[in-house]
């Protein structure tokens, strides 16, 4: 959750009273809910492979911000940060996303 108006570089990377609320605070049916608009999203655009879906949650209802198909991939970025919430390391991260590159 971001400290700041903007959640700019600073607010991201730098600020110490943004969180990060992983997994969100969300129930089961809001989870399913937000994950099927994540794949219903990733597959309108015909995306393959890996992407990060940014949503919004306001008032019951999730809002698609933005689909980024190029997340970033630092060991201190977002994308594999999540990832790494959920059990999956970010070497084996790597491992799968060859393992789908293989596949096409």
């Amino acid at each position: 959750m971001p400290a700041h108006e903007f959640y700019d570089y600073d607010a991201k990377y730098r600020s110490p009273e943004s969180k990060r609320l992983v997994p969100a605070p969300l129930n089961e049916d809001e989870t399913r809910t937000g994950q099927r608009l994540a794949v219903d999203s990733f597959k309108a655009i015909g995306c393959r492979g890996m992407a990060r879906v940014d949503m919004f949650y306001v008032g019951g209802k999730f809002y698609v911000n933005e689909l980024n198909t190029i997340p970033g991939f630092t060991p201190i970025s977002m994308y594999p940060k999540l990832w790494q919430a959920t059990g999956l390391s970010y070497s084996q991260l790597i491992d799968r996303l060859i393992e789908l590159a293989l596949e096409v």
